[in-house]
């Protein structure tokens, strides 16, 4: 009996061999069958505020971008054709907003630059400011507060706060050459160079005379910003008189003392003196020549403050009289 049983296992087993072996390839698969039912809804995530949206503590229904963005088109930085200059590797630094901010980045003064920037831009929000760089109210951080060193002058530094900023284009790019008693004046472009106000505020650049800092760099906390920019964030970066009643109460507009009327004056008489010396056309330009230190000095002197600074006393009025005295008493002898 136990023999029969194996006998019938071996034979169905042999037969499922066969049968296996006899089975053809797989066929393709069936179509899909229907989706299955939705499952449950998870939990809700947690309720968003807009404080939980960086971008809104700038971009909202204020006018915080957009007055400022009004006040700086009207500005010269943002009306003003300068820019075009950044192409030049010797002007991108500063003649380009783009250049500014890598300038910056790099800690070279616009003397370093290496290469123009194909592109310029106008000094616009993100030369001075770090825009889009936390994506928080923090990127109206200023490019750079750090104490400027005036690469035209050696062992000079401007230290004026946030008008640092400012300073590290805003200064004399030349300084007063004389070989052999004589000064080349071999453009009518020479001069100082455009903007230098953070060097008049340290009472140098000028020629012939020494002169010392400004009470406006010593007591005015960050300098330029304190009067260009204000409490108010004007970014037309006109000086407001109001700026100046906290040490000139009765201030009325920037002619305090009379000090604005005393330079015009004083520089009327050096153009005079320096058109009839041959120096000045009628057109406020330069002549070019070689001329005697003494003569020389007074034509920088007259550029400096005329062309160049243009605050008209105001930025450090005693170094710029004394400037003017000796140039106007060079011309008489």
């Amino acid at each position: 009996m136990h023999s029969k049983k194996l006998l019938s296992i071996g034979l169905l087993s042999l037969m499922a061999l066969v049968l296996a072996a006899c089975a053809g390839a797989a066929g393709d698969p069936g179509p899909a069958g229907p989706a299955g039912p939705a499952g449950l809804q998870g939990p809700a995530g947690p309720a968003l505020t807009t404080a939980d949206l960086a971008c809104t503590e700038c971009h909202n229904d204020t006018t915080l971008i957009v007055g400022k963005e009004a006040a700086w088109e009207e500005s010269v930085h943002g009306t003003g054709e300068a820019y075009v200059r950044g192409t030049s590797a010797g002007c991108a630094g500063c003649h380009s907003g783009g250049a500014f901010s890598a300038m910056v980045a790099a800690g070279q003064n616009p003397s370093e630059v290496e290469a123009g920037d194909p592109n310029p831009t106008r000094q616009d929000c993100r030369t001075c400011h770090a825009i889009h760089t936390s994506y928080t109210g923090a990127d109206w951080a200023l490019e750079t507060t750090t104490p400027v060193t005036l690469y035209a002058f050696e062992g000079v530094t401007f230290d004026g706060g946030e008008g640092n900023l400012c300073a590290t284009c805003h200064q004399a790019r030349r300084a007063f050459e004389v070989t052999d008693g004589i000064v080349n004046w071999d453009s009518s472009h020479y001069g100082p160079h455009h903007g230098p106000q953070s060097s008049m505020l340290l009472g140098n650049g000028g020629a012939g005379v020494e002169g010392k800092p400004a009470a406006h760099y010593a007591m005015v906390e960050n300098t330029c910003v304190s009067c260009h920019v204000g409490e108010g964030a004007s970014h037309s970066f006109e000086p407001a008189v109001a700026a100046c009643t906290g040490c000139h109460a009765d201030a009325e507009d920037f002619d305090i003392n009379g000090t604005q009327t005393e330079v015009e004056a004083m520089l009327g008489e050096l153009k005079e003196a320096l058109i009839a010396k041959g120096m000045l056309t009628e057109e406020d330009a330069s002549v070019v020549g070689e001329y005697p230190e003494a003569l020389g000095a007074a034509l920088w002197n007259y550029i400096y403050i005329a062309q160049e600074d243009k605050s008209m006393g105001v930025h450090n009025p005693s170094y710029t009289k004394a400037l003017l005295e000796a140039s106007i008493a060079a011309l008489a002898e």
